[in-house]
């Protein structure tokens, strides 16, 4: 877990190379609330994840969001989200799926909690407009949270600033 923490620092010290303008980070959560949401989905969180938003409750670099959990949120707070993908959709997610980034276009980056292996789980990609046969036809990314972020929200971040730069 202490190696686990440490990429998590890592990750966030990272982020915070970004000026104010293109990163938003929540205030970080000092309640139980997190472990309530576990109870609420029948599935233990991955540590990165948890960590991270015990630091930083929302993160936002250059329009990529990882959602925060809690009434300031309203509609877009991680729990009311993740009800709304299960149940308030035509094609609802699997309920292992914790849609935690969406892509602005109805699709949402997700946390197979199924797959937890050392208190790490792979995230996937979820296409609400896709019927999937089987769960194993949803594409994986990244073998962690903590490889997305830094690939998707920092590299791709970066690489996006140096291509406006040229």
């Amino acid at each position: 877990m202490k190696e686990v923490e440490l990429q998590c620092d890592k990750v966030l010290e990272n982020l915070h190379q970004f000026s104010n303008g293109l990163l938003d980070l929540g205030e970080p959560i000092k309640d139980n609330r997190l472990r309530e949401f576990e109870n609420q989905i029948g599935f233990q969180l991955p540590h990165d994840f948890s960590y991270i938003l015990t630091k930083h409750n929302y993160i936002s670099l250059a329009g990529t969001e990882v959602l925060g959990i809690g009434s300031e949120f309203k509609e877009e707070s991680l729990d009311k989200v993740y009800l709304f993908e299960h149940d308030g959709v035509g094609n609802p997610m699997p309920k292992e799926f914790l849609p935690f980034s969406p892509d602005g276009r109805g699709n949402h980056y997700c946390l197979d909690l199924s797959r937890m292996e050392n208190s790490l789980c792979p995230v996937v990609f979820w296409q609400h407009d896709y019927t999937y046969s089987r769960k194993e036809e949803v594409e994986t990314c990244n073998e962690n949270f903590i490889d997305w972020v830094e690939e998707v929200m920092i590299e791709w971040t970066q690489e996006d600033l140096e291509s406006e730069n040229n």
